[in-house]
């Protein structure tokens, strides 16, 4: 319960591919999670071709942070924030989705910009002691967008939000199933090209200069954070729950993420739903997004990626 000295509050966050919830109790800049759920309505699906929210995605997602705000309420949460990304500030449509939430959960939507998402990622990851003393090149790879943030602790040196997700990039190029060797290839061969003529030309320069600074054990790590992120951690702890203690702290080599790529396109949707710590409504999706993340290693030549499971909401939750 909150105490004169802790707040606790809540913060849903409204993403391409699924809703989260987290209630926090908040003091003095840190965070304890009370409870934390995700319910997956793929806001996106359907999107990326005009810019538009579909009626039953915009209906499923306000269904479901009504859920999520009734359950901060019952948690006693004091405030619920709730932050739209990707697709809602992208939508042509974006009142629909704002009218709809607010008709559902009583609550003001808030649409934040890429850089604003960036922000709040990284202000997020850095409430562990452990990373904020690091230089960090943090990833969020989201449905509908990627977030490059490259500092450390409240410096930061770049931040942008690129139009790269796991669920326009399904849309873009459909795998069969299961997917092919072709496949795999033409989606590698589409985020090498969007990185090498998006990302690296701005990222590379600054990353260089900034390792420079840096030296041997100090030197730039690649922080994920995020959906995609976080499963990678299940995967290779083999976690039938998510676990937040084990999933910290989590490091993949470029070769064992190689390896997870070539498993995940190997296999057809249900037996990708039988493997450990992956989330069955996320089996389709994954295909993409380890591919980015495969991608970025590569192209900005990290040979490790730590994962974190901490990012938006854990920044959100301070300023609610």
């Amino acid at each position: 319960m909150s105490s004169p000295e802790t707040t606790r509050r809540a913060v849903i966050d409204v993403g391409t591919n699924s809703i989260k919830l987290l209630v926090a109790d908040v003091k003095a800049g840190t965070v304890q999670p009370v409870f934390e759920d995700s319910e997956q309505t793929r806001l996106g699906a359907g999107f990326f071709e005009g810019n538009r929210l579909q009626p039953h995605a915009v209906e499923q997602t306000a269904l479901a942070v009504a859920h999520f705000a009734t359950k901060a309420r019952e948690l006693n949460a004091i405030s619920t924030r709730v932050i739209a990304t990707s697709a809602a500030r992208d939508a042509v449509n974006a009142a629909d989705l704002t009218s709809a939430i607010e008709r559902a959960a009583a609550l003001k939507v808030e649409i934040i910009s890429g850089e604003q998402e960036a922000d709040l990622a990284f202000q997020g990851v850095n409430t562990d002691p452990g990373l904020a003393r690091h230089p960090l090149l943090l990833l969020d790879v989201g449905g509908g967008s990627t977030e490059f943030i490259l500092g450390q602790g409240a410096r930061k040196e770049f931040r942008q939000s690129f139009r790269l997700g796991t669920v326009r990039l399904m849309e873009k190029l459909p795998a069969a199933d299961p997917p092919t060797p072709g496949q795999l290839s033409e989606c590698r061969k589409f985020v090498a090209g969007f990185l090498n003529d998006e990302v690296r030309p701005q990222l590379m320069p600054l990353l260089q200069q900034f390792s420079k600074k840096t030296s041997g054990s100090d030197s730039v790590q690649l922080v994920g954070t995020g959906g995609t992120a976080t499963i990678l951690g299940r995967m290779e702890k083999q976690l039938t729950e998510y676990d937040r203690a084990q999933i910290e702290g989590t490091c993949l080599g470029i070769e064992q993420l190689k390896s997870q790529v070539k498993r995940l396109w190997s296999l057809p949707l249900a037996e990708r739903k039988m493997i450990i710590g992956l989330p069955k409504t996320r089996a389709d999706v994954i295909l993409t997004g380890v591919v980015i993340y495969e991608g970025v290693m590569e192209r900005l030549e990290f040979s490790g990626l730590r994962i974190s499971t901490r990012g938006l909401r854990f920044a959100a939750v301070m300023g609610s």
